[in-house]
């Protein structure tokens, strides 16, 4: 290990939002939720209190779904107040944010009175989208012109990861990089410098795109047939075209548009912006999207109807006349998926190549005006609008050749540029060496990839150095990443756990023990760390009557935990996005967990009427002694009471930071706002358990359980969440079957048990419940139809 210490980048502490609209709002939440002190300033109202307009626009920001806050202490760290009483406040900030409206006069007039407020290094910053950043500050001094940049976060600014950094040719370079090393680690951004220009990157392509498939219902495509071809089959937002302009607003979308048709005059593809007409209909009528419940789509008596573009009335949706999806959308890897329709000589086809060629070749005539770069124009609409790929991603793919083929029919131009990279035998714009990724850049050739050394991906350490997995099956990997640190990869699909991948733990775990390693992260490369258990294998036991091996395959995966948790070497779990019943238990059993912001966890068996049977159940009852006051049943039972309401209503966790109030996390649990530091940091974890000289938690032999008349008060609880209309009664007799693992089976009053008892408990119940007729029926709905069945 290198010993040479890291540069340090002085971040942010106290932070000033001016303007506390959707975005100035939210903004100011995000930041909060990075753990900065923040004032949230706006205008005051003419009459009222100077307050009323922030503290209305704060308390609506609160209300949010999704939430823009983490968990509910985020509000207590933000200040409001208004620009007449408060705007001196500034001066106690090293980061000011102004977020007004898009008037350029206004901003001007605002960064006037800022110059004269603010402390000498005082980062400034806008959050326009539309307005060029230099005019901004352009009667400002070359000081407060050195310490200026636009910060355009994207909405919601929790959520999204694109921020893209426009800096000024005034702006000094050291203070885009510590906006940016800010924003990367304490905000989870991904960072993308664009030019001054018009939109920048993310929505100059992406709003192009969008326009280019609005278009295309002149083309007599349906909105339906749109979105599902600009859906999630080609890896993009399940909202697609037309949804997304309905959350988005459709005044927002005309706005945005009509704006760049104004900004950009030498364009080549410039009408493509101008509004059309159904768009420009459904505005004028007030039918704006979701917040005025009609836009391109309304719902009408539970049905989700479109609008005509010639009536303006909503009809129910025709049958696609695309050709045959269903095949198309098994192609797997996404990759061969795009290729196959792109030669698909169907509807679906003709749509996509127009749309894929046009907006190719919009993206490469648009460098170098908006960016030098290819790949940053990939990660800006990757970012910013949560697709899967980026255009010179879906150009490799599809090909060259194909490409070409598509620009002559339609006779669009493509840049000299392209022309030259052709002719020199380069075909594509991303290639993988053994010495890493290399991307394409014009005019210089290609150019290796930076690779944040604290982001590296499981990928990353199996192609480094020529390594390879130490051990493997079918659904899972070992790999030696280095520094003594092993890491256990499970792939299975959705990242379940079957028996391959709990196999593959207790092998991994011999292999740590027998070896000369420090100790094991566990972690993949997925969206979600683990959506639970391999339903699939359950049922089929279930349906042949086999319950014996059921009650094998609970036993394994029990002993499994117990195995990490008990191993003589420290096991760290990372994870991001979901993590769900037994993927919730594995890192219950390991020593620690490093977990995305975007952490989603929860122990929801009971949906699919079982217990949490992975020694879930019994970490939950020893938690909850563990967390009292001491060690008498009035102090515990409140603790079984949460876990039993939190576990009963399969409440799931909406961050790390819930998932520690919930019970979830241990309070120690190390959670990072950058999805793709949590390797580098479980690594870092597994290092120093080792090295400060690491020893193995003790048994628990002495579990205090609360007993039948702790039963008796989780039943109670049980059936007022039946009468109340909360659960079904199927739902209030599970919940009594978790209760009597929980409190300890049929003990006649308080005792204390081995952990081994209630963990034997867990799987007697576990596999009775798997004879239910009404539990197969909701593992049968998950397993046909991805969806909960509440019978």
């Amino acid at each position: 290990m290198s010993s040479q210490k890291p540069t340090q980048i002085k971040p942010f502490r106290k932070a000033a939002v001016l303007g506390a609209g959707v975005m100035g709002s939210q903004i100011a939440a995000h930041l909060a939720n990075a753990g900065l002190e923040v004032f949230l300033l706006d205008i005051a109202p003419k009459e009222g209190s100077k307050n009323d307009i922030v503290n209305k626009a704060f308390a609506k920001m609160l209300k949010m779904k999704p939430s823009p806050v983490v968990h509910s202490r985020v509000k207590n760290r933000i200040k409001t107040g208004n620009f007449d009483e408060h705007l001196d406040w500034v001066s106690k900030c090293d980061w000011v944010i102004e977020v007004i409206i898009e008037q350029l006069d206004a901003k001007k007039s605002l960064m006037a009175k800022l110059e004269k407020l603010i402390q000498p290094g005082t980062v400034v910053s806008t959050n326009t989208s539309g307005l060029p950043v230099h005019k901004i500050i352009e009667d400002c001094s070359d000081n407060f012109k050195k310490h200026f940049l636009g910060t355009h976060f994207f909405n919601p600014p929790r959520y999204l990861k694109l921020l893209e950094l426009i800096p000024t040719e005034y702006t000094d370079p050291g203070i885009t990089n510590r906006v940016a090393h800010f924003g990367r680690v304490h905000l989870g951004k991904g960072i993308v410098t664009a030019k001054d220009t018009p939109n920048f990157i993310a929505n100059r392509i992406g709003t192009y795109s969008m326009m280019l498939s609005i278009n295309a219902l002149d083309d007599g495509y349906t909105i339906e047939e749109i979105d599902a071809l600009t859906g999630l089959l080609t890896g993009r937002p399940k909202s697609a075209t037309f949804r997304t302009a309905d959350v988005v607003g459709l005044d927002t979308l005309m706005y945005v548009s009509e704006n760049l048709h104004a900004a950009i005059p030498e364009d080549e593809e410039r009408d493509t912006f101008k509004t059309p007409k159904l768009l420009k209909n459904l505005v004028q009528s007030k039918r704006l999207g979701s917040k005025t419940r009609a836009g391109f789509y309304k719902k009408e008596g539970g049905e989700i109807k479109s609008v005509n573009a010639e009536t303006l009335e909503y009809e129910s949706a025709k049958p696609l006349d695309i050709g045959n999806l269903e095949s198309i959308s098994g192609v797997k890897p996404l990759s061969k998926r795009w290729k196959a329709l792109f030669e698909s000589n169907t509807r679906a086809g003709e749509f996509i190549r127009k749309h894929t060629a046009k907006l190719l070749a919009y993206s490469m005539n648009r460098m170098p005006e908006i960016s030098d770069y290819p790949a940053d124009v990939d990660h800006a609409i990757m970012w910013g609008f949560g697709w899967d790929m980026g255009p010179f991603h879906i150009h490799d793919w599809i090909g060259s050749e194909n490409f070409l083929k598509e620009v002559k029919a339609l006779g669009l131009n493509v840049p000299a540029w392209y022309d030259s990279m052709q002719k020199d035998g380069n075909t594509s714009f991303y290639k993988t060496e053994e010495n890493g990724e290399w991307a394409y850049v014009p005019g210089t050739g290609y150019k290796q990839i930076d690779q944040q050394p604290d982001q590296p991906s499981v990928a990353f350490y199996k192609a480094t150095d020529g390594r390879t997995e130490i051990w493997n099956n079918e659904e899972a990997g070992l790999i030696d990443s280095g520094d003594g640190v092993l890491i256990y990869e499970f792939r299975s699909k959705s990242n379940t756990l079957g028996a391959k991948v709990i196999a593959g733990l207790m092998e991994a775990t011999d292999i740590l023990e027998k070896g000369d390693y420090r100790g094991m992260v566990i972690a993949n490369d997925g969206k979600n760390f683990s959506v639970g258990a391999n339903l699939g294998e359950l049922a089929y036991s279930a349906q042949t009557g086999d319950f014996k091996t059921i009650e094998r395959a609970v036993y394994n995966f029990q002993m499994a935990i117990q195995r990490i948790r008990y191993a003589s070497k420290p096991v760290v779990c990372a994870l991001r996005g979901r993590a769900l019943g037994g993927g919730c238990e594995i890192t219950m059993g390991a020593d620690n967990v490093v977990a995305a912001t975007e952490t989603y966890i929860g122990l929801v068996e009971l949906g699919v009427g079982l217990i949490p049977a992975g020694t879930g159940t019994m970490h939950m009852a020893a938690r909850a002694m563990e967390n009292a006051a001491t060690l008498h049943v009035s102090h515990i039972q409140p603790f079984i009471q949460k876990a039993f309401e939190t576990i009963a209503m399969a409440k799931v966790a909406t961050s790390a930071h819930e998932a520690i109030e919930l019970g979830y996390f241990k309070p120690d649990a190390i959670v990072v706002m950058n999805e793709d530091r949590r390797i580098h940091a479980a690594r870092q974890e597994v290092i120093r358990l080792y090295e400060q000289g690491y020893i193995p938690p003790a048994v628990r032999t002495k579990i205090l359980v609360t007993g039948k008349p702790g039963y008796a008060a989780l039943s109670t609880a049980a059936w007022s969440f039946k009468e109340a209309g909360y659960i079904t009664e199927y739902d209030a007799y599970l919940a009594k079957r978790f209760a009597h693992v929980l409190t300890g089976g049929d003990l006649n009053s308080p005792a204390y048990v081995h952990e081994d008892y209630l963990i034997d408990l867990e799987r007697e119940v576990i596999v009775s419940l798997a004879g239910e007729k009404k539990t197969q029926e909701r593992i049968h709905s998950i397993l046909t139809t991805n969806k909960p069945l509440r019978n």
